[in-house]
């Protein structure tokens, strides 16, 4: 049974993350452009959802959308990394997440909630890697689905955490997220404040601890791939680096350890 979980939940993350480079590189564009409605010869997309839902190949000329290839050039300050990888990467990596996630929550159901976030997440990953952008049509619908189905979970018998620390844990982290923001405009984007409010509800819900080594190891993935840039002439101290992929791993690594640690023994 456990094993068959993993299992499902690795198919899962599989099969949604098929269809997230699709909309990685629609989403793909720098603030003032819309997003993109063609693909790089120019055919419409179609499909469900109006196009945003389908795997990443154009219907009419049957050619894999070069996800990154053709977004907006690079701004100077970025640095040679900041691309989308290859689009086989990204199904990998979904079902690797969905995988571990499965492992260490077991048939909890908050589990649900993790499986449906956690393919949003990788798209928002890829999108703030290959333009510096959190798009708010994402961050603000994760924050308020993840905090909906989060409630849900807690009326639901077996779950392992508390739905008014998850709400509480959104408000810190965003607050404090927004006070770096403040204090430090240029090192931070408001986006990453918006995708704070979602990470801090799911952090939350498996308390404050859980909360601190998220937010905290979100920080440190950061510093460390920065210092790497640097270290091997890639970048300079004043290069900007796209802030929310480390965010978003640094509270997986969160939400795993609390899962953990809330299994019985």
């Amino acid at each position: 049974m456990y094993a068959t979980l993993i299992a499902v939940a690795a198919l899962w993350g599989a099969a949604t993350g098929l269809l997230v480079p699709r909309a990685a590189y629609r989403l793909s564009v720098e603030p003032d452009e819309p997003w993109r409605d063609a693909c790089p010869a120019g055919h419409p997309f179609t499909g469900p959802a109006h196009g945003w839902l389908g795997a990443p190949r154009c219907g009419v000329c049957a050619v894999a959308v070069p996800v990154g290839a053709d977004g907006p050039a690079p701004r100077p300050e970025r640095s040679p990394s900041a691309v989308i990888p290859a689009v086989p990467a990204v199904p990998v990596a979904t079902a690797l997440a969905c995988g571990a996630l499965a492992a260490a929550t077991g048939p909890r159901p908050e589990l649900l909630v993790w499986l449906a976030a956690a393919p949003v997440a990788v798209l928002l990953a890829l999108v703030d890697r290959a333009v510096h952008r959190l798009p708010d049509r994402l961050t603000l619908p994760l924050a308020a689905g993840t905090a909906a189905l989060l409630g849900v979970a807690a009326l639901l018998p077996g779950h392992a955490g508390a739905w008014p620390s998850a709400l509480l844990g959104g408000l810190a982290l965003g607050a404090g997220y927004a006070v770096l923001f403040l204090v430090n405009p240029s090192g931070m984007g408001f986006g990453d404040v918006k995708l704070a409010l979602a990470l801090g509800v799911v952090l939350g819900w498996y308390g404050w601890g859980v909360l601190f080594v998220g937010a905290f190891a979100g920080f440190l993935f950061g510093a460390v791939y920065g210092f790497g840039l640097v270290a091997l002439r890639r970048a300079s101290r004043k290069s900007a680096i796209p802030f929310g992929p480390f965010m978003i791993g640094g509270a997986l690594m969160g939400v795993l350890l609390g899962a953990f640690a809330a299994s019985p023994a």
